[in-house]
C-alpha cells in the first residue's frame, strides 16, 4: 500500500514511480478525492461544533422559558443530525475510492532496479558452474516416464491437468531436497522453522498483496479461506497487526508448505512436466527488518538461495529483474535460474523480493524504535529457498546417467539413506 502523506508532498514522484512501471499518473486524481474527502472531514467538525454549542443553549432556553428560542435551537440540531448521515457518506465513499485506487497500484520500484518493459529485459549480474552440454540430454518427463516413477496419466484421471505422482526414488528425492533445505537454511543462515496454515483467510492475502487483484491466480474454498500460493502468506502475517520492537528485528522465518495456484494466466504455457503445477512444494525463506537493514538483507537472501544450488552443484545465474518484470508487491527482485541440460536453457527456481514498507502498511505491521514516539513501519522480505519441485527436475536433468538412471548429489545422499543413483522400482 502507498503512503498517502507522501503523495501530497510529492505527487510528481509518486507519478513517475508509476511510469516505471508502465501505469498513467494518478496523483491528481488521488489528490482531488483526498481534498474532497477531508473538506468533509472539515465540515463534519463544523457540524458536530455546531450541535453541541446548540445543545448547550437548548437547556439554557428551556431554563429561561424562552419557547422559541428553544423551538429555532432544537430544529438547529435536527437540521445538523439529519446533514451529518450525508456529509459522512460522502466521506467514507471518497476515502473508499483512495483505497480502492491505491490497493490495485503496484509497489514503486527502488532506484536501482533496472528499468524495462519485460523478461527480455532483466540484467545478469552472476553465474556459477559450467553447464552440462544439451546435446543427447533428456528432459525430466523422458527421464521419469522411462524409469515408472513419473506418472502424470493417473494424475490426471483423479485430479486433471497440471497434477503428477511420484513414486518410489523420485519421491523420497522431493522430499530429501526439501529435508536439505530447511536443515540449511535453520542450522546454517539462522532461520526459525515454522509450519504455518495453509488455508487462510482474505485479509491474510490482501496483506501481502494477492487481493484484491490477483484473485483468480488463487484457489478459494466453499468457506472463507483460500489455498496459499506460497508460504509467503502466512509466514509475512505474523507480524500482522504487531507493534515489534526494534531490537528484536530481524526476524527470519522458513517453511516447507504446499502451495496451490490456478495458474490462470499461463494457459498453454509449460504444460509438460514439473514446470508449472497446480499443486507443488516449496522452502520459502521471509524477513522482517528494519527499513535501514533491508538492502543487506536482500543480498544476504539471495546468498542463502544461492548457496542452496552451490551445494548441489547445479549450475545457475543470477538476474535483477527489470522494473516491467517484477511483480505486485516487490521494489527490487533477484531471479536464480538454474541450468536444465533437457531445454537447453535456464529456468527460475528461486525469486528474491525486497518489499519495503509495501506489504506492512497493508498489514498494519508496525516498528518500535527506542527514543521515538511516532511507530514505523518494518520492510519485509521473501524469496524461494528453493522451489522443491523445480529443484527435483534440476537434478534429474544435470545429474542422468548414459543409462537413464539418476545420479543423487552428494548434499543429499544422507537423506536419501546413503542412496548414490536411483533407477526403476523393484
Amino acid at each position: 500500500m502507498h503512503d498517502l502523506a507522501a503523495i501530497r508532498n510529492d505527487p510528481a514522484a509518486f507519478d513517475a514511480a508509476l511510469a516505471r512501471r508502465g501505469l498513467p499518473a494518478r496523483a491528481e486524481e488521488i489528490l482531488t478525492l483526498d481534498r474532497e474527502a477531508r473538506a468533509r472531514t472539515a465540515a463534519l467538525n463544523d457540524l458536530q461544533a455546531t450541535r453541541n454549542a446548540a445543545s448547550k443553549k437548548i437547556g439554557a432556553a428551556k431554563a429561561q422559558g424562552d419557547e422559541e428560542a428553544f423551538r429555532a435551537l432544537m430544529a438547529e440540531v435536527e437540521a445538523v443530525k439529519e446533514r451529518m448521515p450525508q456529509v459522512e457518506a460522502e466521506e467514507r465513499e471518497r476515502r473508499d475510492a483512495i483505497r480502492a485506487i491505491l490497493e490495485a497500484l503496484p509497489n514503486a520500484a527502488a532506484d536501482d532496479a533496472p528499468d524495462g518493459a519485460d523478461e527480455d529485459e532483466n540484467v545478469e549480474i552472476r553465474r556459477w558452474g559450467e553447464p552440462r552440454s544439451a546435446d543427447g540430454a533428456r528432459d525430466h518427463v523422458d527421464l521419469g516416464e522411462a524409469l515408472g516413477l513419473l506418472d502424470f496419466e493417473t494424475a490426471a484421471k483423479m485430479s486433471g491437468s497440471r497434477f503428477a505422482v511420484l513414486r518410489a526414488g523420485l519421491a523420497r528425492l522431493e522430499r530429501a531436497l526439501a529435508a536439505f533445505m530447511l536443515d540449511l537454511h535453520t542450522e546454517t543462515f539462522g532461520y526459525e522453522e515454522t509450519a504455518p496454515p495453509f488455508l487462510v483467510r482474505d485479509d491474510a492475502v490482501y496483506g501481502t498483496g494477492q487481493l484484491p487483484k490477483f484473485a483468480e491466480d488463487l484457489f478459494r474454498t466453499t468457506g472463507e479461506h483460500w489455498l496459499i500460493p506460497t508460504s509467503e502468506v502466512s509466514l509475512t502475517n505474523l507480524v500482522r497487526d504487531a507493534v515489534l520492537d526494534e531490537e528484536t528485528l530481524p526476524l527470519r522465518f522458513t517453511a516447507h508448505t504446499p502451495c496451490f495456484r490456478s495458474e490462470a494466466g499461463a494457459a498453454g504455457r509449460d504444460t509438460r512436466g514439473l514446470i508449472r503445477q497446480h499443486q507443488f512444494t516449496k522452502v520459502e525463506l521471509v524477513s522482517i527488518v528494519a527499513p535501514e537493514a533491508s538492502t543487506e538483507e536482500h543480498e544476504r537472501m539471495t546468498a542463502c538461495a544461492e548457496d542452496v544450488l552451490k551445494r548441489l552443484e547445479l549450475p545457475f545465474r543470477t538476474m535483477t529483474l527489470c522494473v516491467g518484470d517484477m511483480g505486485f508487491s516487490a521494489r527490487k527482485t533477484y531471479y536464480l535460474d538454474v541450468w536444465l541440460p533437457g531445454p537447453g536453457r535456464y529456468r527460475e527456481i528461486s525469486s528474491c523480493s525486497n518489499c519495503g514498507d509495501f506489504q506492512a502498511r497493508r498489514m498494519t505491521a508496525r516498528m518500535r524504535v527506542a527514543g521515538e514516539k511516532a511507530l514505523r513501519f518494518p520492510h519485509t522480505l521473501n524469496g524461494s529457498g528453493l522451489a522443491v519441485g523445480r529443484a527435483l527436475v534440476a537434478v534429474m536433468e544435470n545429474y542422468q546417467e548414459a543409462d537413464g538412471t539418476i545420479g543423487v548429489p552428494d548434499a543429499l545422499r544422507a537423506d536419501m539413506g546413503g542412496c548414490e543413483n536411483i533407477a526403476t522400482r523393484d
